[in-house]
């Protein structure tokens, strides 16, 4: 019985550490560090701004893209030092119709990168990158508004020669009609916001998301056809060979929350797929006689909650009936504690199918969607069925 004690209690460990302890940790370490640290904010002056490519990756946007464009030319940076460029692979609406004849003026550098062939994201990237000869460049996804200042705030980080590539933030766009996977998507968002802040204040970020994120271009490498989440992929791999990832929160890009709980669904078994393929293949990264600071941060903010913490939630949800038989009312209470939980997440599973807004459901119901999405994540990944190109989750209107 001591020893299923143990093992209870080291599972409730693992879950708690992966989602909440770690924040707490790293609050308290980022305020030591500014106890003793001496903080200095990067920049250039006006006329050392440096040139910078825009790549906007779009597969049948055609809904979306005149609006991106509008939104790209409105950045508030020098014209003549930007140039935008809109890759278009396998798109066969609209989209790359749209972007060859969208009006421009003399300083309006736009360019259309099309193939007829879609072979993923990444493939897409690697096509153009070839042709990138700008010091940074930005990356974006064609359904997100960027605000204005997002570029003078990303590229002012590179002034620093020993950060590599800069995480812009991504924003739920959220209203009161939203269903209650768009309420806990935009929850989850704040909270993982906050902590990449306080994780670049650290160290580094812990890989960036691909609404919006920037690199330095002489440190772009190849990245496998095959790889699920490459933006992850592509800046972790700059971070592994020894420069800064920063974070930027003044730079965002807003998208809508998913249409419906089928549609984030697709969504995040195809990321929970992404981040176990990730955790095989940069391994190497686990180890902290190696990469130091960086392994610890990557294995708490991430490798945990692709792999132990899911594992660990049945396993404490079983335990936890033996031992509120055996062990006494501290395991009832816990029990019944774990019941409520798993309850109100089915309530807001089920007011959500009616459609009814209940915010208090909204933060056990997302939480369970996203651990049950890494078991369906995992067998999608072992089976095969994972496809890099991935299909198109809808979002809210």
């Amino acid at each position: 019985m001591d020893t299923w004690k143990l093992i209870f209690w080291l599972l409730i460990f693992v879950v708690f550490y992966a989602y909440l302890g770690y924040g707490l940790l790293l609050f308290f370490l980022v305020k030591i560090k500014r106890i003793f640290g001496k903080k200095t904010e990067p920049g250039y002056d006006e006329a050392s701004l440096p040139e910078v490519t825009f790549i906007v990756a779009a597969y049948n946007e055609q809904d979306y893209i005149e609006d991106k464009i509008r939104n790209c030319l409105a950045f508030d940076y020098p014209k003549n030092k930007i140039s935008f460029w809109f890759v278009t692979d396998g798109s066969n609406d609209r989209t790359p119709e749209i972007v060859e004849s969208f009006p421009r003026s003399e300083n309006q550098q736009i360019r259309l990168f099309h193939s007829p062939e879609r072979k993923g994201k990444i493939a897409a990237v690697e096509r153009v990158m070839a042709y990138v000869e700008t010091p940074v460049t930005i990356f974006t996804d064609a359904n997100t508004d960027v605000n204005p200042a997002a570029i003078r705030q990303i590229v002012r980080h590179f002034a620093d020669p020993n950060v590599g590539a800069v995480a812009g933030e991504k924003r739920i766009a959220m209203n009161e009609a939203d269903e209650a996977t768009g309420a806990g998507e935009g929850i989850y968002w704040k909270y993982e916001s906050t902590l990449k802040k306080w994780d670049s204040e650290l160290n580094s970020v812990i890989g960036a998301a691909g609404e919006l994120f920037a690199i330095r271009t002489s440190e772009y490498r190849h990245v496998p056809a095959d790889t699920l989440i490459e933006d992850f992929v592509m800046t972790m791999g700059i971070a592994m060979r020894g420069f800064r990832l920063a974070y930027e929160p003044e730079a965002y890009a807003v998208e809508s929350s998913s249409a419906s709980i089928g549609e984030e669904m697709k969504r995040k078994v195809r990321i929970a797929a992404g981040g176990l393929q990730t955790a095989w293949r940069l391994r190497s990264l686990l180890n902290p006689f190696r990469y130091g600071l960086l392994s610890f941060q990557y294995i708490s903010h991430r490798v945990l909650r692709w792999t132990l913490a899911p594992l660990a939630l049945p396993l404490i949800f079983l335990i936890n009936v033996s031992l509120a038989i055996e062990a006494g009312p501290v395991y009832q209470i816990l029990l019944a504690l774990q019941i409520a939980f798993y309850a109100f997440a089915y309530l807001g599973y089920l007011f959500e199918r009616k459609q009814l807004k209940i915010k208090a459901f909204f933060i056990p119901y997302y939480f369970c969607l996203m651990n049950w999405a890494m078991y369906r994540g995992f067998f999608r990944l072992v089976a095969g069925r994972q496809s890099v190109v991935w299909e198109k989750a809808k979002r809210a209107g």
